[in-house]
């Protein structure tokens, strides 16, 4: 690590993650989870939740973890490809998030995220795969 550089807090992970309503709950270089609150502002004009949402959470979750499994390397992960299944609508509550790795290697990372209700049914599953890049600065 640089000391030089800023520590960045992954846990927060920043204003966009906040807007979504994704809270990370724990966070580690092999397991991310959390929650999102759905209600009827992430809502599409037809009443259900925006799958984009769904897609951002995916990336967001994996990119936690992925950026915490090489930050002692000086690097933090960009998704590079986010491939998001949504199996069933929903229009609110809470969805629970759990992201762990698939495969962590020395250039790339591919994770899984699997958001759930509170009844345990799956309503979207993501895989992302992301790249290892050196920190700015």
């Amino acid at each position: 690590m640089n000391p030089d550089r800023p520590a960045v807090d992954l846990t927060t992970a920043g204003v966009f993650v906040a807007a979504m309503r994704f809270d990370v709950a724990e966070a580690t270089g092999t397991r991310v989870t959390g929650h999102v609150d759905l209600g009827p502002d992430q809502h599409t004009p037809w009443g259900v939740v925006h799958g984009g949402l769904y897609c951002s959470v995916v990336e967001s979750a994996a990119s936690i973890g992925a950026s915490l499994a090489v930050q002692e390397h000086g690097q933090f992960s960009v998704g590079v490809n986010n491939n998001t299944d949504f199996i069933r609508s929903a229009t609110g509550g809470r969805l629970d998030v759990v992201a762990e790795p698939i495969q962590q290697g020395r250039t790339q990372q591919l994770w899984q995220v699997l958001l759930t209700r509170e009844d345990g049914k799956l309503v979207a599953r993501g895989q992302v795969r992301l790249q290892n890049v050196p920190l700015p600065g």
